[in-house]
């Protein structure tokens, strides 16, 4: 057999796993088949012959590559790479009963998506290897370059700020639809109380690189701010089915051009994430829906 054929079987047989990883952790598709592209690439490059638990090792290298862009966005944000890092480190448990972070390890899925993004890099990818993944603290150590105590802690301490959170996206696909297509209305009819009542007070609204470079801004913060921003627009717009969530689309020559990804919790929009670049929305799963009623 060819050197270069058993690291490929051996890396499709991970590829599922590796994605869901990277998906929990960056809460996009897209990034995340960037990142498990860049462990094969990874994987490629490596004498990969004496290592005994491939899984393992790929599992390392992709949460790896999500800390990296996870710093990333942070430090395009002007915020703190890990706010939490001066904290003393305790080597006891939170207290917290095993069966409920069981449950919860269990349950994230698209909740963990919006409550992530309150937690710094480092918590985030401890949290989701271990709670989620059950990776042993003394394997996320070295990741988060951290000791197995300090891992340990910063689970614990994301785990704590996501019960605090409280905030569980709607599961209801009819009601999710209802709010975009009530936000979709509002912004077409330049009605502006309209769009602040299907709008989080405390929304972000985010761009990829390809609409800033088009004229949207890369972030934008605030109900007042967002509900500007699309009042009296998104007249081309339509309701799509992103990735098996409620979202728009903006159209040409039937062709997906910029893709609006929502994240709604509790009937409000808390999320808004505007995807132009023409590789990403490949990788998306877009369905165009009917056309909305539009406020006349």
């Amino acid at each position: 057999m060819n050197d270069h054929e058993w690291p490929a079987d051996e890396f499709e047989a991970h590829r599922t796993h590796l994605r869901g990883v990277a998906y929990r952790m960056l809460g996009s598709m897209s990034e995340a088949d960037d990142a498990v592209q860049e462990a094969w690439l990874r994987l490629s490059r490596a004498d990969a012959t004496g290592v005994e638990n491939l899984g393992g090792w790929l599992t390392t290298v992709v949460a790896r590559v999500c800390l990296d862009v996870l710093r990333s966005r942070k430090s395009r944000r002007e915020e703190p790479l890990d706010a939490n890092a001066a904290e003393p480190i305790a080597h006891c448990s939170d207290g917290s009963d095993p069966e409920q972070d069981a449950l919860l390890g269990d349950s994230v899925g698209l909740a963990m998506i919006v409550v992530l993004e309150m937690l710094s890099p480092a918590e985030r990818v401890a949290y989701v290897l271990h709670d989620v993944f059950d990776v042993p603290f003394v394997d996320i150590a070295p990741v988060v370059g951290r000791s197995p105590a300090a891992a340990r802690q910063l689970a614990s301490r994301a785990r704590r700020r996501i019960r605090g959170a409280n905030t569980v996206p709607d599961a209801d696909l009819a009601r999710r639809r209802h709010v975009v297509e009530a936000f979709l209305a509002a912004s077409r009819g330049g009605d502006f109380d309209a769009l602040l009542a299907v709008l989080d007070p405390n929304v972000v609204l985010r761009a990829d690189d390809t609409a800033v470079e088009a004229g949207a801004s890369a972030e934008t913060r605030g109900a007042a701010a967002v509900a500007e921003t699309f009042s009296g627009r998104a007249r081309a717009a339509r309701p799509a089915m992103v990735d098996g969530s409620a979202g728009l689309v903006w159209a040409r020559g039937g062709q997906p051009r910029i893709v609006f990804s929502f994240t709604i919790v509790s009937g409000k929009i808390v999320e808004i994430n505007l995807t132009a670049d023409a590789q990403r929305i490949r990788k998306l799963n877009v369905e165009m829906m009917p056309n909305a009623r539009a406020t006349k």
